[in-house]
């Protein structure tokens, strides 16, 4: 069982960005009468997005994340030991776009910098490779990016994701420190390959490279099927999760779920028993941007921190793959949460 214990890792700072372009689905949408609109808001919970242009990448708004999140700690640049860039939605398909990253954002060429090609579980996934990375004893400082712009992939005349998906980009900064000093992470990852189609771009990899259907270059969603899944497979992570930690669900401050869509998110509190003022939802003004979801409902979601003690929160990351992931983590008061638009 992919069950980790990982110590001596904490979050110095998360940063989070979006495109600077509104778009209401309400008002703006054309490619359906009003009312369908409505029901799908309704439903979905996506009542304004954020898009990036053609010229804004995932990479455009990780970067400014990051330097945002830099510049507020006042971390040297040379310091930054490792560079992990989670997306599915890269600037090429070769070079790697954390090598484009680590260049731009001016860090050492020391710095080891790699890809990971994970979507809506990205966010833990991306932060247990941190840990691991940090408990080796060799690195001191990470920089974790997570960053999709799912809306340019998405047909605006399919009705199952065009009014659905949002992008941002995000930064997060980790650090090693002395064990005692902080409660261990908790990490619980898995798998389920063989709904692979219920979330897929059929065209522009190696496998159907040139296609000549134009639908077969956007993405394609069997959204009863996600559903299900993450029905199905979401309680037993987060149940499994707790019980290696040793610790009671009422202990933890958040639950900070991957923002499918309203309808999948409400299901899981009511299955779960938590209370809504546990679990916040940002995609109301975001819209699902797949994985970089999660660390956007931190900086946005309006958590409440004490001051005298870190917030424990479970962090759940599900869908394309399929795969899920969970982090149980502490966020300590003096962790930097910072949002800036491009």
């Amino acid at each position: 069982m992919s069950t980790t214990n990982i110590s001596g890792s904490r979050i110095a700072a998360i940063g989070t960005c979006v495109p600077s372009n509104k778009f209401n689905n309400i008002i703006e949408t054309s490619e359906f009468t009003r009312d369908e609109v409505r029901k799908v808001v309704a439903l979905a919970g996506v009542r304004e997005r954020r898009l990036a242009s053609e010229s804004i990448c995932s990479s455009d708004l990780c970067i400014a994340a990051a330097n945002q999140v830099l510049d507020s700690l006042s971390w040297n640049r040379d310091s930054i030991d490792a560079l992990i860039m989670v997306t599915q939605t890269p600037d090429y398909l070769l070079p790697s776009t954390s090598c484009v990253i680590q260049d731009r954002l001016g860090l050492s060429k020391d710095c080891a910098s790699f890809d990971v090609g994970l979507g809506c579980s990205g966010y833990p996934y991306g932060l247990w490779l941190a840990a691991m990375m940090l408990t080796s004893g060799g690195l001191r400082r990470v920089l974790m990016l997570h960053g999709e712009t799912p809306a340019r992939f998405a047909d605006n005349s399919d009705r199952s994701v065009a009014l659905l998906f949002g992008d941002a980009g995000s930064a997060t900064a980790i650090e090693a420190v002395d064990p005692v000093t902080v409660d261990d992470w908790h990490f619980v990852l898995r798998t389920d390959g063989s709904g692979y189609k219920d979330m897929i771009i059929e065209a522009g990899g190696f496998r159907n490279r040139f296609s000549d259907d134009p639908r077969e270059h956007c993405v394609h969603m069997n959204g009863a099927n996600i559903f299900n899944f993450t029905i199905k497979c979401v309680p037993p992570l987060i149940h499994d999760t707790i019980q290696n930690a040793g610790i009671d669900k009422e202990s933890i401050d958040y639950f900070i779920f991957h923002q499918s869509n309203q309808f999948i998110m409400k299901h899981l509190m009511k299955k779960l028993g938590i209370q809504q003022e546990k679990s916040p939802i940002s995609l109301k003004h975001f819209g699902n941007s797949g994985g970089p979801s999660v660390p956007l409902t931190i900086t946005q979601g309006n958590l409440n921190r004490p001051v005298d003690r870190p917030l424990k929160m479970m962090l759940v990351g599900y869908g394309v793959g399929l795969s899920l992931g969970s982090a149980l983590i502490e966020l300590y008061p003096d962790a930097i949460l910072e949002h800036v638009e491009l």
